[in-house]
């Protein structure tokens, strides 16, 4: 075992109880005071000097050094769900951290703490980012938009995501290339005339429209796609009206878009509001339609992505490294990877007993504490070397 993961394990229950303070008293989107408040609190006392540079988006670096900038980054927001796990840290308010952030957070402090240690092997500079909103997708659009790439001006990105199945505690899985999806969000609502309804044909039925756009957006995928290229066409909701004897005047769709590839995803952007707006054309309707956020797909530079499974396999070992599956969830951290250099690994932290495993956003998820000092010095030396042989 390294010098570097003995400390990590001498440090796993401060790690553990940073983990636990956030846990019990998560927090959801852009609004984690508390969480904010405690990751400043601790840096502090390491002797970082972190600004909240946006709405609780939190930056701090290790003392600059010439050489490059390597980002770090954290994910600090909770889900608005229930938490069913039975530990005896479990939340106390109607949120739950069953996406494993508080798990992020606390593996992204252990790493400041190591750096801080080691401050005199850098190579370079550390930055640390402790991002709000990662699920609503808002938060590193936020802190770039507050400057996290720049002062000092980062030149490569690295992150890591918590599992709770699929992966055993303390393995690291890793895919190269197109990883996660591309993700927008979008809204149609169609507009018609509403009225009696026994008297249809005095009135325009926008769930008719509806029912026929919804068939009509499949079409995209299925027939205007290149097979080769895996696309997802959502309608998660529809609503209209309020009682069973009235056509209402409007019908509300909302869904999401999602692929690996930005051109695709980009022509099937303008498709959709195309076919909405014919669509309801067609029956005597408007239809309008709005994008609500999004982000491009999470694509793990090539080389970027061989150099940092070098450096995991030289530290954990070749057998501790697992090749994964791309997937069609979406994370923000693509943003980052959009300017500079990156990649965003995965670390196991599946239980012991095969039963107690559930995927994040379960309400019974469960993570193995064992793989968050593992996390952290896995950071902390990813970071030393990569500053290393990059200058």
């Amino acid at each position: 075992m390294s010098d570097l993961m003995k400390r990590a394990e001498e440090l796993k229950d401060v790690i553990v109880k940073d983990r636990r303070t956030i846990h019990e008293t998560p927090e959801i989107n852009a609004e984690l005071p508390e969480t904010t408040k405690y990751v400043i609190k601790c840096l502090k006392e390491m002797g970082y000097e972190p600004k909240e540079i946006c709405n609780c988006g939190v930056v701090a670096t290790t003392t600059p050094k010439p050489g490059k900038v390597l980002l770090l980054r954290a994910d600090m927001d909770a889900l608005p769900m229930q938490e069913t796990s039975g530990v005896d840290f479990a939340s106390k308010n109607n949120y739950a951290h069953t996406c494993g952030h508080d798990c992020h957070t606390a593996i992204l402090l252990g790493a400041a703490r190591l750096l801080k240690e080691r401050e005199d092997e850098l190579e370079g500079t550390v930055k640390f980012m402790f991002q709000p909103d990662e699920e609503g997708l808002t938060g590193a659009q936020a802190m770039i938009d507050a400057g996290v790439m720049e002062n000092p001006k980062v030149d490569g990105a690295f992150g890591m995501h918590i599992t709770g199945e699929g992966l055993p505690c303390g393995h690291i899985g890793f895919h190269e290339g197109p990883f996660m999806a591309s993700s927008d969000r979008f809204t149609i609502t169609i507009h018609g005339k509403g009225g009696h309804g026994a008297y249809p044909h005095t009135n325009i039925d926008p769930i008719n429209v509806a029912a026929h756009t919804h068939i009509a957006l499949q079409e995209i995928i299925s027939r205007e796609v290149n097979t080769a290229e895996p696309a997802v066409l959502t309608i998660g909701s529809i609503h209209a009206g309020d009682a069973p004897n009235i056509i209402p005047e409007y019908a509300v769709m909302e869904g999401s878009i999602r692929t690996y590839n930005n051109d695709v995803r980009e022509y099937i952007k303008s498709r959709l509001v195309e076919i909405a707006q014919y669509t309801a054309l067609k029956f005597r309707c408007t239809a309008e339609v709005v994008y609500t956020g999004g982000v491009c797909p999470l694509i793990n530079e090539s080389a970027f992505t061989k150099e940092m499974h070098g450096y995991i396999s030289d530290f954990l070992g070749v057998d501790k490294l697992h090749e994964i599956p791309a997937v069609m969830g979406s994370e923000d951290f693509a943003l980052l990877t959009g300017l500079v250099p990156g990649a965003f690994f995965n670390i196991g932290a599946e239980v012991a007993d095969p039963e107690g495993r559930y995927s994040c956003h379960n309400p019974n998820v469960v993570f193995d504490e064992s793989a968050l000092p593992i996390g952290a010095a896995t950071f902390a030396n990813c970071a030393i070397q990569w500053l290393k042989h990059n200058k």
